[in-house]
């Protein structure tokens, strides 16, 4: 298990996710808890790219549960199809939101959240979670940011 990260913010977000993900993998190597997994994944994405919050909202009957994240305080639990994280998980799909106040039903945990990825997180074919990273700048994220993230989740398939 990796002990330490080498984090590098002056090259482009391609280069730092193509930097992070070795070392979310080796930090990962040997350990089979989920919840420890999905601390250390957020905590990783948090520190190399700054974003305002990122963390898993686990799927517990027909609601998302929170889980482990990094940032301020947030929202606890989420129902199938509401928000962008309902959403996502409701789709099957990864979910881009350029401004969170223009996507429908949108729930503002925090109203310095500006824009918003949302991933589902799966065990084999199905969907335990999901991966929500917020921005507190608009139109954040784009289809580098779901690329890498979609390998990050992949990595976190159990």
């Amino acid at each position: 298990m990796a002990e330490d990260l080498i984090i590098n913010t002056d090259i482009d977000k391609e280069a730092q996710y193509k930097s992070i993900i070795p070392q979310i993998t080796a930090l990962l190597e040997g350990e089979r808890d989920q919840i420890a997994n999905l601390a250390n994944v957020a905590a990783a994405l948090k520190e190399q790219f700054k974003w305002f919050w990122v963390g898993f909202y686990l799927v517990k009957g027909d609601e998302l549960v929170l889980g482990p994240f990094q940032g301020p305080v947030a929202c606890t639990r989420i129902k199938k199809g509401k928000g962008v994280c309902g959403a996502s998980w409701q789709q099957n799909e990864v979910l881009v939101v350029p401004d969170v106040d223009l996507f429908p039903g949108h729930i503002a945990c925090a109203s310095a959240s500006r824009s918003e990825i949302v991933l589902p997180l799966y065990r084999g074919e199905e969907i335990i979670g999901v991966l929500d990273v917020d921005s507190q700048y608009l139109s954040h994220f784009d289809d580098i940011d779901a690329k890498y993230l979609k390998e990050i989740v992949k990595i976190l398939n159990v």
